[in-house]
């Protein structure tokens, strides 16, 4: 069967184009936008682990959220990116999770409320070793949480994976 180099080239070029678009990160100002019009907000949507040694495993923070409205906010989901990150929901005595990525493993409702002004953690743990070996390098992971009537608040978090 003849190959046309010229012809695997075009097809090997075009099939990476498609992949870059398709799964190109949002730009920094669609991800705000998300997390301004949220019903919930937090005093920071983003950490960085830094440099993170699989050796040493879990990483964990916690982020502050509140209810920014004049309204009673009913919390419908949390869930994560990836495997490794799992998240939990904590509002005084009450610890529910672990949320993680939905499609591995069942990934329950949270049915939690928060009245205006009030506030709980979502307290985010990653596992360097999810991976495996293939998982060394630059990484970042989104906890999204689903609130009644407004958009979800997305937190991120990411981290340098080393072995």
């Amino acid at each position: 069967m003849y190959k046309n180099p010229i012809l695997i080239f075009i097809v090997f070029t075009a099939v990476i184009i498609v992949v870059a678009v398709i799964f190109r990160p949002a730009p920094a100002e669609q991800q705000s936008a998300v997390s301004s019009s949220s019903a919930l907000s937090s005093d920071s949507t983003y950490y960085d682990f830094g440099s993170i040694s699989m050796a040493n495993g879990e990483v964990a923070y916690e982020f502050k959220v509140k209810n920014v409205t004049d309204q009673k906010v009913e919390i419908g989901k949390m869930y994560t990116s990836c495997m490794c990150t799992v998240a939990w929901f904590i509002k005084g005595e009450i610890n529910k999770g672990p949320f993680g990525m939905p499609g591995h493993g069942y990934v329950p409702p949270v049915k939690e409320s928060l009245n205006s002004g009030e506030e709980a953690v979502i307290k985010v743990v990653f596992d360097p070793n999810a991976h495996g070996p293939a998982g060394i390098g630059k990484i970042q992971r989104s906890i999204f949480i689903e609130s009644d009537g407004s958009k979800s608040l997305e937190l991120q978090i990411s981290a340098s994976v080393t072995p």
